[in-house]
Parts: C-alpha cells; structure tokens; sequence
C-alpha cells in the first residue's frame, strides 16, 4: 500500500471548480488522484450527524482516508476548571463527529503553557487525558474512536516533540507530526535527509515501528521568528522550509504507508499533488 495525499479542510480550488458543498469533496479529491482529507473543526463543531455520515459515505465509495482536526480552541494545560471542561467538551464532540463520519483519527491541539512551568503544564494535560479516556470517552460511547495529539510550533504551545511522545507512550495514542512546526520550533531544524530521518528514528525508537509505518503527518512551508511559528505558506512563495523532497525518498526506504496531509495556505490541494507526483516519481 502507498502513502495518501490530501488537503488540510477545503481548498480555493474546489470552490473554483465549483464545488459548494464538503459532500463534493471525496469525488472531486478522488478526479485529481488524491486519497486523503482532513476535515476542519477548527472553529468548533458545527456539523450534524447527517451530514457527516453522508461525508464519510462519499469518502469509503471514493477510497478517501477520513481525518478531522478538532478546534483550536482546545487546552489540556489550563488550570482552570471551566475551561478545561470545554477543551474536553470540544474534542469529545469532534470524537462523536468521527465516530459518524468513520474518520480515522481526530487530530488536537494539546494547549497552551502561558505561565506554567512546562512540567507543570505536562502533569495538567495527562491528567486531563486520562479524566478523558477512563471517565468521559465511555460516557459519550466513544471507545475506539483514536485521537491524536500535534507537534505545534510556538514555544508557549505544548506539544513539542518530545512532550508529544510522551503523551503517545502514556496513553497508548498516536502523533500527528507536523514537520513545518517542527521546523518552526527548531528555528529552520530540517535541513537535510538526516534531519528529517532523526523525527522517524524518535517516533520508531519510542513508539514502534507500527505507529511510524501508519503516521499521520501535515506538511506546508512555514515562515517563523524566535518565538516559532509565523504562518504557514506555499510552494510558490520561495524561501521557506521544510523541503518535502527531503522527506520523501525516507517514506519509501522506510516502506511507510503514511497519510500526508497538506496545509499549504490557500494552495493545499495543489501543493499535495506536488508533493504526491515527487514521491511517484521516487516510488518509480
């Protein structure tokens, strides 16, 4: 089995095409060759069990990898009971959605450490997790449905690779690797083959071989300052990192069968077929 290719919500592109609805996008994905789409929460959960069922019909007739990233909104960290109560709220609802839509992951922002000590803000996110999964997850009739925690690219985020890790190791879940924040964080880190095949060593050594053969990653261009992340751009602006001719040949050496989602801005479904035409030029 090959990697999948997709975008990151619904790109220009499909409304040019005119496309209106995201009940349109598993056939219009699957017309220019793409496998994969990560449906956008990000603004809250605001779509109905009918329609997401409809979506996730439209996705396995066309071969479409389901995935939803849930709302910015979300923080584990926080110290503050209400709001930890409406992160949970937010990443319960987008597990309902994907358990109608049959997605196969939710992707979430972890938090955010303002001014906690960043030990601190760890010990605040797993055991907010762990309230989840053991307590609320059952409630709701969500077992099975698996979430999965993003690298981020600011350093007042959580989610640094390491701290992503962890949470994986604890509570049995899967990263989402995005190597723009990646690159973002460690001011321009992903400059070579080498630089990107440590990431994979990292994830292997630490949470099998399994969970790297079948990772979840976002990948775009990215422009940062000394705090991270800036903003996330395209392959037609020149000048920023990472360059996914790096990461490409690793995927194939490494026999992964990953999903790569793209988050180029406004161009992520052009730039995921870039991206897809590199690794078929490799894989041939």
């Amino acid at each position: 089995m090959l990697c999948r290719f997709g975008p990151a919500g619904n790109s220009p592109a499909f409304y040019k095409s005119g496309g209106k609805s995201s009940l349109e996008v598993p056939q219009w994905l699957y017309n220019l060759g793409l496998s994969a789409y990560e449906y956008q929460c990000g603004r809250g959960v605001k779509t109905g069990e009918e329609t997401a069922k409809l979506i996730g019909i439209n996705a396995e007739k066309y071969g479409i990898a389901l995935s939803i990233h849930a709302p910015y909104y979300i923080n584990l960290c926080t110290p503050e009971k209400d709001k930890l109560q409406k992160s949970k709220n937010h990443l319960l609802k987008s597990m309902q959605l994907a358990k109608w839509m049959k997605a196969d992951l939710v992707v979430f922002h972890p938090g955010s450490v303002g001014s906690l000590d960043r030990k601190d803000a760890f010990k605040n996110a797993a055991r907010a997790l762990e309230d989840l999964l053991i307590n609320e997850v059952p409630k709701w009739g969500l077992d099975g449905i698996k979430i999965s925690p993003e690298t981020m690219g600011r350093k007042s985020q959580f989610g640094s690779l390491d701290e992503v890790i962890e949470l994986c190791k604890i509570f049995n879940l899967v990263p989402t690797i995005d190597f723009a924040h990646i690159h973002a964080l460690g001011q321009g880190l992903l400059k070579t083959k080498d630089d990107f095949n440590r990431i994979f060593e990292k994830v292997e050594s630490n949470l099998g071989y399994d969970v790297l053969k079948n990772l979840h990653i976002h990948f775009s261009q990215i422009e940062f300052t000394a705090s991270g992340e800036k903003r996330h751009w395209s392959m037609r602006e020149e000048g920023f990192g990472p360059d996914f001719s790096l990461l490409a040949p690793l995927l194939i050496e490494k026999d992964l069968e990953a999903t790569i989602i793209c988050e180029s801005a406004d161009r992520q479904v052009e730039d995921a077929l870039v991206y897809k035409s590199i690794y078929d030029h490799l894989k041939n």
